[in-house]
């Protein structure tokens, strides 16, 4: 508990920081939000996928700010409750990876359909040119073969429902590999996070190439 109050402040306190910030308004800014496996738990914010892709970014001179708003053991109904605070300034990307805890809690994949849904909504609501990509969750068969696939079919519905771009599974690649995860099995380690960002880099960049370009669709 006293772990996930020091990252909540410390989320508080990194968006306060950049809403002070001035943002040049040529700048496309790119808002991860998400659970632990954005937040970096296990291994640190600055070693996250997120930071990595910040670090591509750097690379090559594009002019985007980076938010992380990943909060470990984030639900998807979480998060409905606090995009609102975060739709205090506008995103031109939003990078949506929430879902699994619901899913190893075996809520109803209704239920978290309908919380990305309204999230999406919420963030579209402020800025209708929004780009969306949804980070594909996939759950263990241990609830069942029906709601493994109902939880799975969640992710690209919503990408064709919402016009937005989909990462099939974010963890591909690394969900299931001991040598790529914690001794939790279930959060990547340092390496795993390598993986991921590439997994998430492979749908980003085409996507920022696009609204450096000034193309719409």
């Amino acid at each position: 508990m006293k772990s996930a109050i020091v990252m909540i402040l410390a989320a508080l306190a990194t968006l306060n920081s950049l809403e002070a910030q001035a943002v040049p308004s040529d700048t496309t800014t790119v808002l991860f939000f998400g659970d632990s496996i954005t937040a970096g738990y296990g291994v640190g914010e600055g070693h996250a996928f997120p930071a990595l892709i910040e670090h591509k970014i750097d690379s090559l001179g594009w002019n985007v700010e980076v938010i992380n708003a990943g909060l470990s053991g984030e639900t998807s109904a979480g998060g409905l409750r606090r995009i609102d605070w975060l739709m205090r300034r506008a995103v031109d990307v939003l990078v949506l990876e929430l879902g699994a805890n619901d899913g190893l809690r075996g809520i109803d994949p209704a239920s978290t359909r309908n919380n990305l849904q309204q999230i999406m909504d919420k963030v579209k609501a402020k800025n209708p040119a929004v780009k969306i990509i949804l980070a594909g969750m996939q759950v263990p068969p241990n609830l069942g073969q029906d709601y493994t696939q109902l939880f799975r079919d969640i992710y690209p519905e919503l990408a064709r429902e919402n016009n937005a771009k989909l990462i099939p599974f974010v963890l591909e690649g690394v969900a299931g590999k001991p040598e790529l995860n914690q001794a939790d099995g279930i959060h990547p380690t340092v390496e795993g996070h390598r993986i991921v960002a590439q997994n998430v880099w492979e749908v980003l960049k085409p996507v920022l190439k696009q609204i450096r370009s000034g193309e719409s669709g």
